[in-house]
Protein backbone atom coordinates (compact mmCIF):
# COMPACT_ATOMS: atom_id res chain seq x y z
CA UNK A 1 0.00 0.00 0.00
CA UNK A 2 1.26 3.21 -1.01
CA UNK A 3 1.72 5.73 2.18
CA UNK A 4 0.52 9.02 2.81
CA UNK A 5 4.17 10.52 2.68
CA UNK A 6 4.25 8.58 -1.31
CA UNK A 7 1.24 9.83 -1.81
CA UNK A 8 1.80 13.46 -1.80
CA UNK A 9 4.99 12.73 -3.14
CA UNK A 10 3.43 11.78 -6.13
CA UNK A 11 0.86 14.59 -6.07
CA UNK A 12 3.03 17.23 -6.75
CA UNK A 13 5.54 15.40 -9.17
CA UNK A 14 2.28 15.31 -11.38
CA UNK A 15 2.21 19.06 -11.83
CA UNK A 16 4.43 19.40 -14.95
CA UNK A 17 4.16 22.86 -16.86
CA UNK A 18 2.91 22.14 -20.05
CA UNK A 19 1.81 18.35 -19.41
CA UNK A 20 -0.85 19.29 -16.92
CA UNK A 21 -2.11 16.82 -14.55
CA UNK A 22 -6.14 16.28 -14.96
CA UNK A 23 -7.50 16.45 -11.79
CA UNK A 24 -11.56 15.12 -11.76
CA UNK A 25 -13.79 15.68 -8.89
CA UNK A 26 -15.46 13.12 -7.62
CA UNK A 27 -18.51 13.73 -5.00
CA UNK A 28 -18.60 10.28 -3.31
CA UNK A 29 -16.70 7.02 -3.18
CA UNK A 30 -18.23 5.44 -6.49
CA UNK A 31 -17.94 8.38 -8.80
CA UNK A 32 -14.00 7.98 -7.15
CA UNK A 33 -13.73 4.75 -7.62
CA UNK A 34 -15.01 4.80 -11.35
CA UNK A 35 -12.58 7.64 -12.22
CA UNK A 36 -9.63 5.54 -10.73
CA UNK A 37 -10.71 3.21 -12.40
CA UNK A 38 -10.56 5.27 -16.09
CA UNK A 39 -6.90 5.99 -15.61
CA UNK A 40 -6.65 9.32 -13.94
CA UNK A 41 -3.62 9.71 -11.64
CA UNK A 42 -5.08 12.15 -8.80
CA UNK A 43 -8.42 12.93 -7.76
CA UNK A 44 -10.08 16.12 -5.62
CA UNK A 45 -13.02 16.41 -3.86
CA UNK A 46 -15.42 19.24 -4.68
CA UNK A 47 -17.35 21.24 -1.78
CA UNK A 48 -20.15 22.03 -4.50
CA UNK A 49 -20.65 18.30 -5.75
CA UNK A 50 -20.22 17.11 -2.14
CA UNK A 51 -22.94 19.84 -0.96
CA UNK A 52 -24.73 18.55 -3.42
CA UNK A 53 -25.31 14.86 -2.30
CA UNK A 54 -26.76 16.28 1.54
CA UNK A 55 -29.15 18.47 -0.74
CA UNK A 56 -27.45 21.75 0.23
CA UNK A 57 -26.02 24.38 -1.93
CA UNK A 58 -21.97 25.17 -1.75
CA UNK A 59 -20.73 26.58 1.38
CA UNK A 60 -23.25 25.39 3.55
CA UNK A 61 -21.13 21.82 4.63
CA UNK A 62 -19.48 21.79 8.37
CA UNK A 63 -15.96 21.29 8.58
CA UNK A 64 -16.43 17.67 10.29
CA UNK A 65 -18.58 16.79 7.05
CA UNK A 66 -15.77 18.14 4.46
CA UNK A 67 -12.94 15.96 6.56
CA UNK A 68 -15.03 13.27 6.71
CA UNK A 69 -16.21 12.91 3.18
CA UNK A 70 -12.38 14.06 2.44
CA UNK A 71 -11.34 11.02 3.96
CA UNK A 72 -14.31 8.37 2.11
CA UNK A 73 -12.82 9.25 -0.58
CA UNK A 74 -9.06 8.58 0.45
CA UNK A 75 -10.10 4.98 1.55
CA UNK A 76 -12.31 4.90 -1.94
CA UNK A 77 -8.67 4.51 -4.12
CA UNK A 78 -5.13 4.55 -3.97
CA UNK A 79 -4.99 7.95 -5.64
CA UNK A 80 -3.74 10.74 -4.54
CA UNK A 81 -6.99 13.14 -3.13
CA UNK A 82 -6.63 16.55 -2.44
CA UNK A 83 -9.54 17.91 -0.01
CA UNK A 84 -11.29 21.47 -1.28
CA UNK A 85 -11.86 23.05 2.14
CA UNK A 86 -12.83 25.96 1.01
CA UNK A 87 -11.73 28.65 3.27
CA UNK A 88 -10.59 26.23 5.34
CA UNK A 89 -13.99 27.31 8.26
CA UNK A 90 -12.20 30.07 9.65
CA UNK A 91 -11.27 33.18 9.36
CA UNK A 92 -8.32 32.85 11.72
CA UNK A 93 -4.93 31.97 10.65
CA UNK A 94 -5.24 29.67 13.83
CA UNK A 95 -8.29 28.26 13.14
CA UNK A 96 -6.91 27.69 9.33
CA UNK A 97 -4.07 26.33 10.36
CA UNK A 98 -6.18 23.50 12.80
CA UNK A 99 -8.01 22.80 9.65
CA UNK A 100 -5.66 21.39 7.60
CA UNK A 101 -3.59 19.69 10.66
CA UNK A 102 -6.83 17.74 11.06
CA UNK A 103 -6.99 17.23 6.83
CA UNK A 104 -3.25 15.80 7.30
CA UNK A 105 -4.95 13.16 9.85
CA UNK A 106 -7.51 12.27 7.24
CA UNK A 107 -5.24 10.51 4.49
CA UNK A 108 -4.97 13.48 1.64
CA UNK A 109 -1.93 14.06 -0.21
CA UNK A 110 -3.42 18.15 -0.57
CA UNK A 111 -5.85 20.19 0.41
CA UNK A 112 -6.71 24.11 -0.47
CA UNK A 113 -7.37 27.30 1.15
CA UNK A 114 -9.01 30.18 -0.43
CA UNK A 115 -9.58 34.02 0.10
CA UNK A 116 -13.14 33.77 -0.36
CA UNK A 117 -14.90 35.34 3.10
CA UNK A 118 -18.34 33.81 2.57
CA UNK A 119 -19.31 37.67 3.49
CA UNK A 120 -20.95 39.13 0.08
CA UNK A 121 -20.62 42.52 1.17
CA UNK A 122 -17.05 42.00 1.79
CA UNK A 123 -16.19 38.68 -0.51
CA UNK A 124 -12.54 38.46 -0.38
CA UNK A 125 -10.32 39.10 2.48
CA UNK A 126 -7.70 42.11 2.39
CA UNK A 127 -4.37 40.97 0.45
CA UNK A 128 -2.73 41.26 4.02
CA UNK A 129 -4.92 38.67 6.25
CA UNK A 130 -5.40 36.48 3.01
CA UNK A 131 -1.34 36.09 2.59
CA UNK A 132 -1.13 35.27 6.67
CA UNK A 133 -3.83 32.58 6.11
CA UNK A 134 -2.15 31.28 3.52
CA UNK A 135 1.75 31.20 5.37
CA UNK A 136 -0.78 29.26 8.52
CA UNK A 137 -1.88 26.70 6.37
CA UNK A 138 1.21 26.46 4.74
CA UNK A 139 3.40 25.76 7.93
CA UNK A 140 0.90 23.27 8.87
CA UNK A 141 0.64 21.41 6.07
CA UNK A 142 4.37 20.87 5.41
CA UNK A 143 4.77 20.26 9.67
CA UNK A 144 4.03 16.86 9.66
CA UNK A 145 5.31 13.68 8.47
CA UNK A 146 3.44 13.88 5.21
CA UNK A 147 4.15 17.43 3.55
CA UNK A 148 0.70 18.20 2.25
CA UNK A 149 0.33 19.73 -1.11
CA UNK A 150 -0.85 23.23 -0.32
CA UNK A 151 -2.76 25.02 -2.81
CA UNK A 152 -3.95 28.44 -2.69
CA UNK A 153 -6.48 29.92 -4.47
CA UNK A 154 -7.13 33.54 -5.00
CA UNK A 155 -11.39 33.82 -5.72
CA UNK A 156 -11.73 37.16 -7.14
CA UNK A 157 -12.94 36.12 -10.29
CA UNK A 158 -15.78 33.64 -8.96
CA UNK A 159 -16.92 36.77 -6.90
CA UNK A 160 -17.54 39.86 -8.92
CA UNK A 161 -14.37 40.97 -9.00
CA UNK A 162 -12.37 40.48 -12.29
CA UNK A 163 -9.28 42.21 -11.63
CA UNK A 164 -6.30 40.60 -12.98
CA UNK A 165 -3.39 43.02 -11.93
CA UNK A 166 -4.60 42.06 -8.10
CA UNK A 167 -5.51 38.27 -9.03
CA UNK A 168 -1.79 38.14 -9.38
CA UNK A 169 -0.71 39.88 -6.65
CA UNK A 170 -2.36 37.96 -4.43
CA UNK A 171 -0.93 34.41 -6.53
CA UNK A 172 2.55 35.97 -5.71
CA UNK A 173 1.86 36.98 -2.14
CA UNK A 174 0.65 33.15 -1.77
CA UNK A 175 3.83 32.00 -2.73
CA UNK A 176 5.80 33.46 -0.89
CA UNK A 177 4.08 32.23 2.15
CA UNK A 178 4.51 29.29 1.26
CA UNK A 179 1.86 27.93 -1.22
CA UNK A 180 2.60 24.73 -3.62
CA UNK A 181 0.06 25.42 -6.19
CA UNK A 182 -1.53 28.44 -6.88
CA UNK A 183 -5.10 29.03 -8.53
CA UNK A 184 -7.55 31.30 -9.74
CA UNK A 185 -10.76 29.55 -10.50
CA UNK A 186 -12.72 31.70 -12.54
CA UNK A 187 -9.93 32.43 -15.16
CA UNK A 188 -11.29 32.02 -19.02
CA UNK A 189 -8.83 34.28 -21.03
CA UNK A 190 -5.57 32.49 -22.65
CA UNK A 191 -4.09 35.45 -22.86
CA UNK A 192 -4.81 36.33 -19.08
CA UNK A 193 -3.49 32.58 -18.03
CA UNK A 194 -0.91 33.41 -19.54
CA UNK A 195 0.08 35.97 -17.77
CA UNK A 196 -0.78 34.39 -14.52
CA UNK A 197 1.65 31.18 -15.34
CA UNK A 198 4.65 33.73 -16.18
CA UNK A 199 3.80 35.53 -13.28
CA UNK A 200 5.04 32.66 -10.45
CA UNK A 201 6.89 30.26 -9.87
CA UNK A 202 4.81 27.79 -8.62
CA UNK A 203 2.51 25.49 -10.45
CA UNK A 204 -0.79 26.55 -11.82
CA UNK A 205 -4.28 24.73 -11.75
CA UNK A 206 -7.27 26.22 -13.86
CA UNK A 207 -11.08 25.64 -13.41
CA UNK A 208 -12.25 23.54 -16.55
CA UNK A 209 -15.30 26.29 -17.33
CA UNK A 210 -17.29 27.11 -20.34
CA UNK A 211 -15.56 29.13 -22.76
CA UNK A 212 -12.36 28.15 -20.96
CA UNK A 213 -9.47 26.85 -23.61
CA UNK A 214 -9.00 23.24 -24.31
CA UNK A 215 -6.22 21.29 -22.33
CA UNK A 216 -4.25 21.36 -25.49
CA UNK A 217 -3.66 24.74 -25.16
CA UNK A 218 -3.68 25.57 -21.71
CA UNK A 219 -0.50 23.15 -22.17
CA UNK A 220 1.31 25.30 -24.24
CA UNK A 221 0.55 28.20 -22.17
CA UNK A 222 2.42 26.40 -19.44
CA UNK A 223 -0.50 25.33 -17.30
CA UNK A 224 0.45 22.70 -14.80
CA UNK A 225 -2.80 21.19 -13.76
CA UNK A 226 -7.02 21.04 -14.59
CA UNK A 227 -9.86 20.75 -12.38
CA UNK A 228 -13.17 20.30 -12.64
CA UNK A 229 -15.03 21.86 -9.82
CA UNK A 230 -18.50 20.31 -9.27
CA UNK A 231 -18.90 20.15 -12.76
CA UNK A 232 -19.13 16.09 -13.25
CA UNK A 233 -21.28 15.73 -9.94
CA UNK A 234 -23.68 18.06 -11.94
CA UNK A 235 -23.63 16.58 -15.16
CA UNK A 236 -25.11 13.48 -13.24
CA UNK A 237 -27.53 15.47 -11.64
CA UNK A 238 -28.37 16.21 -14.99
CA UNK A 239 -28.59 12.95 -16.30
CA UNK A 240 -30.49 11.73 -13.91
CA UNK A 241 -32.85 14.82 -14.14
CA UNK A 242 -33.14 14.15 -17.93
CA UNK A 243 -33.93 10.75 -17.06
CA UNK A 244 -36.71 11.10 -14.89
CA UNK A 245 -38.25 13.97 -16.63
CA UNK A 246 -38.14 11.27 -19.77
CA UNK A 247 -40.33 8.67 -17.57
CA UNK A 248 -41.94 11.35 -15.97
CA UNK A 249 -43.51 13.34 -19.10
CA UNK A 250 -43.76 10.63 -21.71
CA UNK A 251 -43.37 7.45 -20.09
CA UNK A 252 -40.55 6.08 -22.33
CA UNK A 253 -36.96 4.42 -21.35
CA UNK A 254 -34.60 5.94 -23.47
CA UNK A 255 -32.30 6.87 -20.83
CA UNK A 256 -31.41 2.79 -20.27
CA UNK A 257 -28.84 3.82 -22.81
CA UNK A 258 -26.80 6.13 -20.58
CA UNK A 259 -27.93 3.61 -17.59
CA UNK A 260 -26.33 0.85 -19.40
CA UNK A 261 -23.12 3.20 -20.58
CA UNK A 262 -22.50 3.91 -17.20
CA UNK A 263 -22.93 -0.06 -15.68
CA UNK A 264 -20.67 -0.81 -17.75
CA UNK A 265 -17.67 1.76 -17.32
CA UNK A 266 -18.41 1.24 -13.63
CA UNK A 267 -18.82 -2.53 -13.59
CA UNK A 268 -15.83 -2.80 -16.06
CA UNK A 269 -18.27 -4.52 -18.51
CA UNK A 270 -19.90 -7.38 -16.28
CA UNK A 271 -23.51 -7.93 -17.55
CA UNK A 272 -26.24 -6.38 -15.66
CA UNK A 273 -27.94 -7.99 -13.21
CA UNK A 274 -31.55 -6.30 -12.85
CA UNK A 275 -31.88 -3.81 -9.99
Amino acid sequence: MTTQTEKAVRFLDLHRPGNPLLLPNPWDRGSAALLASLGFQALATTSSGFAATLGRPDGSVSRDEALAHAAAIVTATELPVSADLENCFADDPGGVARTVTLAAETGLAGCSVEDFTGDDDEPIYDIGRAAERVAAAAEAAHAGPARLVLTARAENYLHGRPDLADTITRLQAYQAAGADVLYAPGLTSLADIRQVVTAVDRPVNVLALSGAPPVSELAEAGVSRVSVGGAFAFAALGGLAAAATELRDKGTYGYLATSAAGRRAFQGGAPPRGD
